[in-house]
């Protein structure tokens, strides 16, 4: 490890682009609305259309009977042995008993055509040359080998419009065509449109708005689902003795229904996790007991190897050098284990939820000695200190806070080479006292960050210089004691550039 250990990464959300999702709630309502829509149109097109074709069934019935009266309008005058059309003749049709206004005639003897129709007022509009061409084309198209026609459709422009037109030959041997207008039928079509729109329209918003709160109602026991799940998810799940209360109620978990399936197996796994956590509370409660209870154990026996040790050294008698060497060890040795039990007994403690003194500290003494300290122990590197005019006084536990910041120096000695700058500086930060302990080391390796703050973390052995290596719990117990005063400490490395953060609340 280097000097400044990172802190875990930080996961990377990876961003959502395009579109956001529909929610289960859209897309039921807007299914219910399309498919009514489409129910809508069916049976709008398809009622017009019906409409349609009955109206002019009618039309060619009233048609056949123009049709009937034009032919005795046409072959039906007393003592006409060589019958002459004229420029009338389409107009004696017109002028025939029971011609409604808008009904069209056109009679054609070979040689000579009439043609008009009867407007709004009673009065007979000649059709001019082109409409007269466009219907004797149409009348060629549609005459039989017997000279009559089926009922046919002719769009004949500007202010005559839309015919439904028969053409027939008359008993006098002459060719005539009758028609009645279209208006009628495609009024009355169209009228029927707009209303089954209108109609239908109306029927989808309240259909919608009822939609809307039908699924609302039927999803609110899914929301409740969520609910509960999410409560769950917020919960400090990875530590601690953790009481998941949390459930589906009882109403929600019928496994009748659908939402009451999904109640049932959260609720069924919600008591999994429980007594998993249980479990894992109680295991962990022994594993810190038995390490409490092991490391203050050892306290005694470590101070009498260390007392025996010393007292054999000082005892002023000749030992063979070998003697010497293996006692001098023994001793050094007692005394790392016993750092190393007072460690483990101190994350024991804390582990336990033992609340730490709250009293008045003065982060800018502690810190002045602490480099101090540091400078005493590391002058291969440059120290500095960053500190305000006035004290600096936070709520904590003296010794453990000085624990804290010795670790820290202690960190970025042990781990970069000499000549490295270290500089501590201390601020005031809204309601917090930060102190920050940075240095221009290699920096942590990437490796190392997602675990740095573990307990028994270590680096790579080659990394250590002559200090014996390390026993890894220096940074848990940094980040221990900092919750226990209810801070936080965090860590920026990047190769020559190391900063660790200790933010504190004030006194």
């Amino acid at each position: 490890m280097t000097a400044g250990s990172p802190a875990v990464d930080t996961p990377i959300i990876p961003t959502r682009t395009g579109r956001a999702p529909w929610t289960l709630r859209r897309r039921l309502v807007v299914a219910v609305v399309a498919m009514l829509a489409l129910v809508s149109l069916v049976i709008g097109a398809v009622s017009v259309a019906i409409l349609s074709a009955n109206l002019m069934d009618g039309l060619d019935d009233q048609l056949a009977n123009a049709a009937q009266r034009s032919d005795v309008a046409l072959g039906g005058r007393p003592g006409s042995t060589d019958f002459t059309f004229t420029a009338s003749s389409a107009s004696d049709v017109l002028n025939g008993p029971g011609q409604p206004p808008g009904t069209l005639a056109l009679v054609y003897d070979g040689s000579t055509v009439t043609a008009g129709f009867i407007d709004d007022s009673g009065t007979i509009v000649a059709l001019d040359n082109d409409q007269v061409s466009q219907l004797l084309t149409e009348l060629d198209d549609a005459v039989q080998q017997d000279g009559t026609s089926a009922p046919f459709t002719v769009d004949l422009g500007g202010d005559v419009g839309e015919y439904r037109v028969l053409a027939a030959t008359a008993r006098t041997g002459a060719l005539y065509l009758i028609g009645l207008p279209t208006s009628s039928v495609t009024g009355t079509a169209t009228q029927l449109a707009l209303i089954i729109g209108i109609v239908s329209l109306v029927g989808i918003v309240v259909v919608a708005f009822l939609a809307t709160a039908i699924v609302r109602l039927a999803l609110r026991p899914l929301q409740r689902v969520t609910e509960t799940a999410t409560r769950v998810s917020e919960l400090p799940l990875d530590r601690g003795e953790v009481l998941l209360v949390d459930r589906v109620p009882a109403a929600d978990t019928d496994p009748r229904t659908e939402v009451g399936r999904v109640g049932s197996a959260l609720n069924r796994m919600l008591d999994h996790v429980d007594l998993a956590l249980e479990t894992r509370q109680a295991s962990e409660n022994k594993v810190r007991q038995f390490v409490a209870d092991a490391s203050h154990e050892l306290r005694t026996p470590l101070a009498s190897i260390r007392g025996y040790s010393e007292l054999t050294r000082r005892s002023g008698q000749e030992l063979p050098p070998d003697t010497i060497h293996a006692i001098g060890r023994i001793e050094s040795e007692s005394v790392r284990m016993t750092g190393l039990v007072e460690d483990l007994l101190l994350l024991a403690r804390l582990d336990e939820g033992r609340e730490l003194e709250h009293d008045p500290v003065d982060l800018t003494r502690l810190l002045v000695d602490v480099v101090s300290d540091a400078h005493a122990a590391g002058r291969d590197h440059v120290w500095d200190l960053n500190l305000p005019e006035e004290p600096v006084l936070a709520a904590g536990d003296g010794p453990r806070l000085h624990q804290v910041f010795a670790n820290l120096l202690a960190n970025a000695r042990v781990h970069t080479d000499a000549g490295t700058r270290v500089e501590v500086a201390l601020w005031i930060e809204d309601d917090l006292a930060v102190v920050t302990v940075t240095d221009d080391g290699p920096g942590i390796p990437e490796n190392l960050r997602a675990t740095l703050f573990e307990r028994f973390a270590r680096g790579d052995s080659s990394r250590f210089r002559g200090t014996g290596g390390s026993t890894g719990l220096g940074l848990a117990i940094v980040q221990a004691v900092v919750a226990a005063h209810h801070g936080d400490v965090t860590v920026d490395s990047r190769p020559g550039h190391t900063c660790f953060r200790v933010a504190l609340p004030l006194a």
